[in-house]
This record gives C-alpha cells, sequence and structure tokens, in this order.
C-alpha cells in the first residue's frame, strides 16, 4: 500500500514489536518442580497394573488356534485350506499369528478400537495389516454410518476390519474400551506409587537427639555441625558416645513405614480394582493366591468375550459363505492336569463317543494305526464285536450255552 492511500494521520506504520525466537526460562526449586510438573503426563494405559491385565488377555487370546469352520448335517467340521492358513499361521509376510494377535488385542484394550486392512491379490487374501491407532481416525456420517480414513484416504466400513471393545452408547460403531472407567483408580494408585517411592527416597532419621536449645553452639547451623561432628560423627563404629549429661538426651525412633500410612492396603485395594474392572482374576496382578476356579471363569467369561468380537469380525469381513466360520480353540487355556485328562477320556471312551487316538491327540501324543477302532462296555471289546456277547443273546441256545448253565446250576 503506498503512502497517499495508508489511512490514519502518520506517515508510517508504527514498528513491529520484535519477538524473540528463544524460548522462555523460569527459575524454580526441586520441589516446586515436582509439584507443578510431576513427572510427567502419562496415559491411563501406562499404568503397570493396567499393563499386566492387557498381557494377559494378549498373550492368551494369541496362543489359541484359530480355525475355519463349516457348518454340515452332521455338525461342525474343521477346514484346512490356505485361507485357514494365512490367518492362523502367517497373517502377513513379517508377523506370525501370535503376533498379530497379541498388537490385535493390546490396541483394542488400550484404545477401545483397532482397524485392521485386509489386502487382497487377484480376488484372494494376500495378507491383513494392522493399522497403528495414531494413523486412524473414525469420522461419523450420520446416525448408523461412518468413515474409516487411514493416513488420509477414506474407506468405508465394509472395506475395512473393525474391532470394538464396549460400544460407545451415542456412537454405538465406536468402542471406548477401558480407560474411562480406571481413570480414577489409576490415580489412586499412582499417588501412593508416588508416596511409597518418597518414603524410600527419603526416609525418616532412626535418632533423635535432643540438645539444649539454650547453648550458643544450638544457635546456629554451624554450631550444631559442629556439635554433631564432635560428639556424633566422631565416634569409632562400636565404641559408646560421651556426651554431657546436661545438654543431650539421644533417643532412637522408629520411621513411619508404609504400614503406618495404610499404602499397602491402599496399593491392594486399588490393585483389586483394576482387576476387577478388567476381568482378571487379582492374583494376576500380585494380589492373593491363585484360585484354578477363578482361572477357569476368567477364560470361559472374559477372555472369550473379546475373543468372540474378533471371531465375528473376521468372519462378517473376510468370508461370503454362510457355512463357514472362523472360531477360537480355547481348550488349550483351561488348566487341566494330566489325570483330570486321563479321567474324561476314560468316559469318552467307555461311551464310544472317542477312539484312542483322539484320546492321545488330548495328551500330545502322536496317532497309532492300532487304535482306531471304537471300543466300548468295561471289557473294552470292538463295537462290531458287541452283538457277540453271550449275555446279550440268552447264551446262544447251543452247547456252550448249555455247559454254562449246567456250571451255574452246580455253583
Amino acid at each position: 500500500m503506498s503512502r497517499k492511500h495508508r489511512p490514519g494521520r502518520y506517515g508510517r506504520d508504527a514498528p513491529a514489536q520484535a519477538r524473540s525466537a528463544e524460548g522462555r526460562v523460569a527459575l524454580a526449586s526441586k520441589d516446586v518442580w515436582k509439584v507443578l510438573c510431576a513427572d510427567g503426563y502419562r496415559p491411563v494405559m501406562q499404568c503397570p497394573e493396567v499393563q499386566m491385565c492387557v498381557s494377559v488377555y494378549a498373550k492368551l487370546i494369541a496362543s489359541m488356534t484359530i480355525r475355519l469352520m463349516r457348518n454340515v448335517e452332521a455338525g461342525d467340521v474343521r477346514e484346512k485350506n490356505e485361507l485357514s492358513r494365512r490367518l492362523d499361521i502367517q497373517p502377513n509376510r513379517t508377523m506370525t499369528r501370535f503376533e498379530f494377535m497379541s498388537v490385535l488385542v493390546r490396541t483394542l484394550i488400550e484404545h477401545g478400537n483397532q482397524i485392521t486392512l485386509p489386502v487382497y491379490r487377484e480376488g484372494y487374501l494376500d495378507r491383513l495389516i494392522p493399522v497403528p491407532p495414531s494413523q486412524v481416525t473414525l469420522s461419523p456420517l450420520g446416525l448408523d454410518d461412518y468413515r474409516v480414513i487411514i493416513r488420509g484416504e477414506s474407506y468405508s466400513p465394509e472395506e475395512v476390519l473393525h474391532f470394538k471393545l464396549h460400544p460407545d452408547p451415542d456412537c454405538p460403531w465406536r468402542g471406548m474400551g477401558f480407560a474411562v472407567t480406571l481413570r480414577d483408580i489409576v490415580r489412586s494408585l499412582r499417588q501412593s506409587n508416588a508416596t511409597r517411592q518418597a518414603l524410600k527416597e527419603s526416609p525418616a532419621p532412626s535418632i533423635i537427639v535432643k540438645v539444649d536449645g539454650l547453648t550458643e553452639e544450638f544457635a546456629s547451623a554451624e554450631g550444631r555441625a559442629k556439635l554433631r561432628a564432635q560428639y556424633i560423627d566422631a565416634s569409632d563404629n562400636g565404641q559408646p558416645w560421651l556426651i554431657p549429661a546436661e545438654a543431650f538426651s539421644v533417643e532412637q525412633v522408629k520411621p513411619l513405614t508404609m504400614a503406618d500410612l495404610a499404602i499397602r492396603d491402599d496399593l491392594e485395594l486399588d490393585k483389586r480394582a483394576i482387576a476387577a474392572l478388567m476381568g482378571v482374576p487379582a492374583f494376576l496382578v500380585g494380589v492373593g493366591d491363585y484360585n484354578k476356579a477363578a482361572w477357569q471363569q476368567f477364560v470361559t467369561t472374559d477372555v472369550m468375550a473379546i475373543a468372540k468380537e474378533i471371531e465375528q469380525v473376521l468372519t462378517s469381513g473376510l468370508l461370503w459363505s454362510p457355512d463357514l466360520y472362523w472360531s477360537f480353540n480355547p481348550r488349550s487355556l483351561y488348566n487341566y492336569d494330566l489325570k483330570e485328562l486321563m479321567d474324561v477320556g476314560k468316559e469318552m471312551l467307555d461311551r464310544m463317543a472317542m477312539d484312542r487316538n483322539e484320546m492321545r491327540d488330548w495328551l500330545g501324543l502322536s496317532p497309532d494305526p492300532r487304535m482306531n477302532e471304537l471300543l466300548g462296555l468295561e471289557n473294552y471289546i470292538p463295537v462290531d464285536r458287541l452283538g457277540d456277547q453271550k449275555k446279550l443273546n440268552g447264551n446262544g441256545g447251543d452247547a456252550d450255552g448249555a455247559e454254562s448253565a449246567a456250571a451255574d446250576a452246580d455253583a
């Protein structure tokens, strides 16, 4: 703008205020810094106890075999093909099934949502790519629709695999996770840990010395240091102190402990609350003793609830055939001992519900070609010889039967 067209009475603009590019510096003591800045912001999910719970879910679900099942008239049978191998063995070129499921479950629990991008080649599933949560945005479109934006590229929900945990009532297509319910408990747990750490770093003295306050030496810091060096610090180890009775009185006191401040009880309660909110038995976060019944219930309810979400999203997103579905095998997670497996297998053998090779598979043994027959009853005769038993055909009316009847009569 030229000068003659510039409004106002002055011939030039006021000089711009110079701004320094350097940052501002503030001086503060160590205590003030701790009060104002503490140890920095940390998300709720970075709490060690929360991470322990997340790790339990991730390891258990990643350990389960995921099977491609087909529904037939006689029941459900397992399909073994390239599609089942792709998901159960190597979802992509750089990850195994265990690694892929661990990333999926961790992201799902920590953020409430997990997006996986399926990549196809020539109409077949080529790989599954778990997208980092920092590169995903969920954008609503009306009441029942939304878009998934990955690195600036928009996808419809049908083009991705969207796993959700605890759907938001206002936006059912979006998961909430555990962060909201855990926030207050994690804050209390961090305060308890900070207090415990402060006691460890700055413990209270175990000896208190009472000195006559009217003495001249006690009036200044230099005098107190001189008295301490003269009567306390200068003594050899194990040697008694020689102090004036009129000026000193030495007492031993115990510093405050975590038990005195009830920190231990607070920590235990907070850990139990975190474990209860996340559905994990308390002994898995270091509180209490192992409980087999609690473990079995945890696997049956909480672990399988997340596993079912994964199964259903994979089935609806990857399969077109109505008689195919994905299913996890949770039997390996239950805490069976060898005797229990033997007892259950024996009952199944007696009722001809399985053959001996199936029982050997339960025990981790290789199949034996001699054990493919179904055996029944207490003497384990082959199933095709069950009708040959004399007690079932009235001794058959033959000579052997007559001899047997006569022997019974003589007896």
